[in-house]
């Protein structure tokens, strides 16, 4: 199961679709080990130099107590299974939304591919993304 690597494939069927909760990002200089991962929930966890990157809802966010977070967005997930040596999805889906004013994170899972694009950007970002399936 290493998942698709041909780009006109990936692009034709990435059925993108759009969740329905607010997500943010938020950083800390705790200890991973006395986070509480059960309850915060991340969609994503990445140590830098600085601290501990981590993506969650709003709403998790600030019930424990991270109010500064950053970045508010909606996650949209590429439901095919991408490749994790494929080559150009992810340049070709953020150059087309950088074309449309729709700046972008993306994580890649072992699955799938999910880019964060801003609150109030989902719409638009969906309508770019479902061009490629047509």
């Amino acid at each position: 199961m290493t998942g698709e690597t041909n780009l006109t494939t990936l692009l034709k069927t990435m059925q993108p679709i759009l969740h329905p909760d607010i997500y943010v990002f938020i950083t800390t200089t705790q200890p991973l080990a006395t986070l509480p991962l059960s309850t915060l929930q991340p969609q994503m966890l990445f140590q830098e130099d600085e601290g501990l990157t981590v993506i969650t809802t709003k709403t998790i966010a600030e019930a424990h107590g991270f109010n500064d977070s950053t970045f508010p967005c909606r996650k949209i997930s590429l439901t095919v299974h991408s490749s994790l040596e494929a080559v150009g999805l992810i340049a070709t889906i953020a150059t087309k939304l950088a074309e449309s004013g729709i700046s972008t994170n993306v994580v890649s899972g072992f699955f799938h591919d999910h880019i964060f694009v801003p609150a109030g950007m989902e719409e638009k970002a969906m309508r770019v993304l479902e061009e490629y399936s047509k």
